[in-house]
């Protein structure tokens, strides 16, 4: 965390009761020195397991050198799939604000399977306002980086990359108590859907699982030690 982009340490952002960050790393950085040990995701069936490695704060770059480029939250290799986790918390819940869209995303770098995810990038550029609570833009540009990774000479060449998007729907803030809206998190699971549907059939794979599903498969894990970590997780996060 210290080295990636954010600077989520330096700035006291990964200690806040609202650390989307923080909530990933306790989740999986469990299984940082022990990758062979992550159960399957939920809807990840299709992929061969176990993991080969698992790191956290993960740059996934463009097919280009300048710029800013994609920090996915978790990067899972296994012996046929890349897996880019993307996590949130209570950002879906927040003001959003309209997303930033380059020109460099309409180079024609990005194969012919892809379609879904451009055209989420062109309705995006046409109207910012499609997704009130769905970080789309954010999804299209993981998804281009994850394409990028698995069809350049390296590690990853060929594995089938999967963006999972992973969602915690939590009961109140944590600051003043005040519930969250529960129409909010209907419309972002409906907007989660819209974004899936759009994508289905593209070369990077999309699939959404909520903290809680993660989770409770984890609390019923044969291995003692996922069980007890499951449960730690949910006590201390309430995701």
């Amino acid at each position: 965390f210290n080295a990636a982009p954010g600077s989520e340490i330096a700035t006291g952002k990964f200690d806040s009761p609202e650390s989307s960050a923080a909530l990933a790393a306790n989740t999986f950085g469990f299984f940082l020195n022990r990758p062979c040990d992550l159960p399957p995701l939920p809807g990840c069936d299709f992929v061969t397991w176990p993991a080969h490695s698992l790191t956290l704060e993960r740059t996934v770059r463009f097919p280009w050198r300048g710029g800013r480029h994609p920090v996915l939250d978790v990067l899972i290799t296994t012996p046929s799939a890349l897996i880019g986790v993307e996590s949130k918390r209570f950002e879906p819940f927040r003001p959003k604000k309209a997303p930033s869209i380059s020109g460099a995303y309409w180079r024609p770098v990005w194969g012919g399977s892809m379609e879904g995810y451009q055209q989420i990038r062109d309705d995006l550029h046409r109207d910012n306002s499609l997704y009130a609570h769905l970080d789309a833009a954010q999804l299209f540009k993981h998804a281009f980086a994850l394409r990028t990774q698995v069809n350049r000479e390296g590690d990853h060449q060929g594995l089938t990359p999967i963006l999972v998007y992973l969602y915690a729907e939590p009961e109140n803030w944590p600051r003043d108590g005040e519930p969250i809206n529960e129409a909010a998190k209907a419309q972002h699971r409906d907007e989660i859907a819209d974004f899936a549907r759009h994508v289905e059939g593209d070369e990077v794979t999309f699939v959404s699982c909520s903290y809680r599903e993660l989770l409770s498969a984890w609390r019923t894990h044969h291995s003692q030690d996922i069980r007890t970590h499951a449960e730690a997780v949910t006590q201390r996060f309430a995701p």
